[in-house]
């Protein structure tokens, strides 16, 4: 039960984030010193994409991929819900915030799903892994393609501007599409090294992100960010994206029990379904955006992030704590202490001379349930 109420704690990388974010305001790079962020920045975008597309596991896509409907739901709440969703946020937080901080809204709903946390939450909530890794990698890899062109649909066509059509598709290509299918084509050779060596690489999906985020902030300062974004308007964004979180947490799970899932797809729903992507989102809107409009469009998407991880990381906790329980409680107790624990539980009397036979039924009907259930799951 203490498991269920704990409090999560806070993600570590929010503090580098706000570490770095904190240093390009006192200290930002300009001139050369900003030029030669950027490079680097954009080296390691390209390394990033092509790590990820050397990670994603063909195996396991194709494992998860028969579950057809959840993976269609998932995509229905990550690309339509969450653009309506975010569409109706900038336009009303675009009325008493900066409309830039507004445009960020709009763009962190257009962004794929996470992997590695949808993942993991999936996993500790006891949900279906292996449909996750494929709604997760599959809404990552359409991503690609559709976010930018959600982009051009809601933002750039609404006249937010700060968008270059020909030049954003060009740097698409050649820093995330080129190097993804790059990786990937290459997984057969990398791949086991890659797997093998995962606690090593992830420092390149933060250092990448910092990168982009110290480049950001670094030309935001120079546009005066920290005079147009104050207390009143993080404040506006916060509460905003625990509306957005909100609404798609609610409807997900009404629209998993109208659907019928059972459980461990409900799970992968949920997690899957509700999250965005720090790391797709990052160099996404440095490919998307001019320079000096990055800073104030990824703010609402870093506090987007850490607000989710915080609410999923206790809705594991309680699917854990939960599903704990139905193991508990799905089969008969075994042996006579737990039949007669079991049975003081609910008020039932067990004559003393009854109970031997009471323990050996129930042991005759656990070895019959455990037979159904593995003629259920072949």
């Amino acid at each position: 039960m203490a498991n269920r109420f704990r409090i999560p704690s806070v993600d570590p990388f929010l503090l580098w984030l706000i570490g770095t974010v904190a240093l390009a305001s006192l200290l930002p790079a300009r001139g050369a010193a900003l030029a030669a962020f950027d490079i680097a920045a954009d080296v390691a975008i390209v390394l990033l994409f092509f790590l990820h597309g050397a990670k994603l596991s063909r195996q396991a896509i194709v494992a998860g991929m028969g579950n057809w409907r959840l993976h269609l739901m998932t995509l229905a709440f990550t690309y339509a819900l969450f653009p309506i969703l975010g569409l109706a946020a900038a336009r009303i937080t675009g009325l008493v915030i900066d409309p830039s901080l507004a445009v960020g809204l709009l763009f962190l709903a257009l962004l794929p799903s996470t992997v590695q946390s949808s993942i993991a939450f999936t996993a500790m909530a006891g949900g279906n892994v292996a449909a996750a890794v494929c709604s997760a990698s599959l809404s990552n890899l359409l991503g690609i393609v559709l976010t930018p062109l959600l982009v051009a649909l809601f933002i750039h066509s609404g006249g937010a501007g700060g968008i270059d059509g020909l030049g954003s598709v060009q740097k698409i290509a050649t820093q995330l599409l080129l190097p993804f299918v790059a990786g990937h084509l290459l997984r057969p050779l990398i791949g086991k090294w890659v797997d093998s060596h995962k606690k090593l690489l992830q420092p390149v999906d933060r250092s990448s992100i910092l990168l982009v985020v110290f480049s950001a902030f670094s030309a935001a300062v120079a546009n005066g960010v920290w005079q147009r974004v104050g207390a009143f308007d993080l404040a506006v964004l916060l509460a905003a994206s625990a509306v957005i979180l909100g609404i798609v947490i609610a409807v997900n799970g009404v629209a998993a029990r109208a659907a019928g899932l059972p459980r461990e797809d409900a799970i992968v729903l949920l997690f899957c379904g509700s999250k965005k992507s720090l790391v797709s989102g990052v160099p996404m809107a440095g490919a998307l955006f001019a320079p000096g409009q990055v800073g104030m469009v990824i703010l609402p998407l870093m506090i987007f992030h850490q607000l989710q991880l915080f609410i999923c990381a206790w809705l594991a906790g309680r699917y854990r704590a939960q599903g704990e329980v139905i193991a508990a409680t799905s089969m008969p107790p075994q042996g006579e202490g737990e039949v007669l624990a079991r049975a003081a539980a609910i008020g039932l009397p067990i004559p003393e001379e009854c109970r031997a036979g009471v323990a050996t039924n129930l042991a005759l009907l656990t070895r019959h349930a455990r037979t159904l259930e593995g003629e259920r799951e072949t």
